[in-house]
Order: C-alpha cells, then structure tokens, then sequence
C-alpha cells in the first residue's frame, strides 16, 4: 500500500512538474521558435491523456462553467468541416486549424488536474516578452531591418509581444514587494517590441486595453499595479516624440494614405491596399451575406470585380482581406462570422463572470481574469486591421493560453 502511494505521490509530481513546464514554455517559446507553439500543444494533449483519472472528474465539475466557451470552439469546427465537405471536397487543410483550438481544451484538462502555479505563466509571459523584444529591437536597431519580425510576419510578432506585455499588466497583481518590478518588466518589454515591429494595428489595442482599466481599474489594488497602467500611457506618447521610434511617421503615413486613397490618389499604399481590400469584402458580402464560400469562388467573384474596374488588380495578390469580421462574413457568410465571434464572445464573458462573482477572492483570480480579458480583447482589436488568425502560430497561442487561463481561473476560485 505504501509502495503504491509513493508511486502514486511520484507519477503526481512528474505530472506537475510537466505541466508547470508546458505552462511556462508556452509564451517563452512562441516568439523565439518555430516549433515551440506546436511542442506546447502536442504536450498538453499528451498531459491530459496521462492525468485523465484526475482530469476529466474535475472537467466534468466545472462543465457549467466551461460549456459556452467548448459549444463556441465546437460549432467553429464542426461549421468548419461542413464547409470543407461543401467546397473543398476531401481537402481538409481548411478544418485543421479550427479542430486543433477545440483540442486546444486539453490544456485545460491539464491545467485542472496537475494545478500548476500561476507563476509559471506569469514568468513564461514575462520572458516571452522581453526575448520578443530583444529579437525585433536588434533586427531594427542593429540590423536595421525597417519592419522586424524575427521567425514570423511583422505584424503578428508585433501584435502576440504587445499581447503578452498587456496580460504581464495583470500578472503585477500576483506578485509582492520588489518582484513587481519583473512583470512591469515585460509591459516595457511588449510595448518595445511593438514599437520596434512598427505595428499600427497595435495602438487600436491600447486603446481598448485603456477602456478596459477605466472599467475595471478598480481591480488594481495597490499603487504599483495602478503605477504599472499609468507607466503604459507614459512610455506610449513618449515614443510619438522619439523619432527613432519611427512612431510619429508610421502614423503620419497612415494619416496619408487614407487622404490619398479617398481623395483619388493610388490605392497602392500600405493602408489604401487595406481601404481597396475592404471595399472588396464589402462588394461580396453584399452579394451572398449567407453563403460560405471557398477560395476559388471568393478569387473569381474578385476577378470579375476587377475586370469590370471596380477593384484595383492588387487585391488578387492579397493572401486575406486584412480584417476578421470580414473575412469570416466573405468566407462564412453570417453564420461564420457568428461562429468566430463566440471564440472571443465567449470565452469573454467568461473572463467577466470570474470578476464579477468573485470580487472578494484573492489577487491571483483577479490576475488571471483580467490577463484572460486583455488576451481576447487584444485578438479582437488585431483583427479589426488584421487576420490575427490566419497563422496556425498565432491562432493556436489564443487557444492555448485561453484555455490555460481557464484553468487557472477555476483553480485559484477553490484557492482559500
């Protein structure tokens, strides 16, 4: 009996010890490698099929709590696959990215059976930031590459640094004394890297991100969190100031651009391509705002556009229509643009259930549900100027640290 239970003790503590790791390498590897995302992901599956006896009862228990977000994810892939069988026949590329962030839930099986601490998280953002920071500043700095973006596209290293940087803003509730000073490290850190991508989608972020404190601000207990916030608005208009920045122009181009685009000027500049892309979706919903559509439709329907001059020809070139709302309405007609957004929806609400029930609980709920919060509001700010969810990389990272945060949540609302 005693053998079993040491044995069982052992298995246990491997477990935790696996899991904590996962939790941890999840955001420190995400920008700094090309695997690292898929690595985390292949673990956590692996985890919950070894920790099953202890995870799927405590599934179950929190089933009330978890099933809106799980029937989200669920009616994206199962809407997912229907599409593929009507248009794309046996070609299931299409399916995989919507089928691997519903799988993504067994890292919340994980996360509820080894209870891994909050800390490994925290620390893995807090890392992921700063090493995503140094990546982009030294392509930009020292390289001087004008748009870095290490392993990936700009825009995405951009925006997944600042996301991160944004949830370390809510990890300084989890931490005491002089520690703080870490998690506002990585705020500098994702607001660097941001700036050193020349990102512009990520300041629409910032925005909602300070509308949201103005809400919820009173969940930074202390003069240190609420210090951290300020320290974000500060370090932002400060580097419209600092040319080498490059701040002040990008913004002053974008301004620019849309004076060109609608005054007749070329469309062919980083925001007028944006303006034609849009005007594009725009034509198509308007044709057929029900039906989903496949590639080769969406390619012809812009052919006959541009043939008629409606579209300049660039928007055939275009890999997606640089806008989430309008690429699920274009590709899934309402019905997958409303099953997208119970992907942010809900897992939202989620996030504002946990606040708002548990006013009184310890920092580290409070931590893990505004990250929680700051991750789908990020994601939802990307994609009004990007298709934040093209890339499995990107797209996966949301799923994944979702449904961490899930279980962190959860677990640290039993926490006494």
């Amino acid at each position: 009996m005693n053998k079993t239970l040491a044995r069982h003790a052992g298995v246990t503590g491997i477990s935790a010890f696996a899991v904590n790791g996962l939790v941890f390498l999840l955001p420190f590897l995400t920008l700094i490698t090309n695997a690292g995302v898929g690595l985390c992901s292949f673990g956590f599956l692996l985890a919950a099929i070894w920790c099953h006896r202890r995870g799927l009862p405590e599934f179950r228990r929190h089933l009330n709590d978890i099933r809106g977000v799980l029937t989200a994810f669920a009616l994206a892939c199962l809407f997912a696959g229907v599409s593929v069988l009507l248009h794309d026949g046996i070609n299931l590329r299409n399916w995989e990215k919507p089928a691997r962030m519903l799988l993504a839930a067994t890292a919340l099986i994980a996360v509820l059976a080894c209870r891994p601490g909050r800390k490994a998280l925290w620390w893995g953002l807090i890392g992921g930031a700063v090493s995503g920071a140094c990546v982009a500043g030294y392509q930009r700095w020292v390289l001087g590459i004008d748009r870095p973006g290490g392993l990936m596209n700009a825009i995405t290293f951009g925006d997944i640094v600042l996301c991160m940087g944004l949830m370390c803003l809510a990890a300084v509730l989890d931490f005491r004394g002089r520690q703080r000073l870490w998690p506002a490290l990585g705020v500098v850190a994702g607001l660097v890297g941001m700036l050193a991508t020349g990102t512009r989608g990520g300041w629409v972020t910032i925005v909602f991100a300070a509308l949201l404190f103005l809400k919820y601000g009173h969940f930074l207990r202390g003069r240190f969190a609420k210090g951290a916030a300020a320290l974000v608005a500060v370090l932002m208009v400060g580097a419209y100031f600092v040319p080498q920045t490059g701040v002040s122009e990008r913004l002053g181009q974008g301004v620019g651009d849309v004076q060109t685009y609608f005054t007749g000027g070329s469309a062919f500049t980083n925001v007028g391509v944006r303006l034609e892309l849009w005007k594009g979706a725009t034509l198509l919903v308007q044709r057929h705002p029900w039906l989903p559509r496949s590639q080769e439709q969406v390619r012809a329907e812009l052919g006959e556009l541009v043939k008629a001059g409606t579209l300049q020809p660039f928007v055939l070139d275009a890999e997606h229509f640089h806008n989430d709302v309008l690429q699920a309405l274009v590709f899934g007609g309402v019905l997958g643009l409303l099953c997208w957004f119970g992907t942010l929806l809900l897992p939202f609400l989620f996030f504002l259930r946990m606040l708002h029930a548990h006013e009184s609980a310890p920092p580290g709920l409070v931590a893990a549900a505004l990250a929680g919060l700051l991750l789908v509001l990020s994601y939802f700010s990307f994609g009004l100027t990007e298709v934040i969810f093209w890339s499995t990389r990107s797209a996966m990272f949301y799923a994944l640290m979702l449904f961490v945060l899930m279980g962190l949540c959860l677990n640290a609302k039993e926490e006494k």
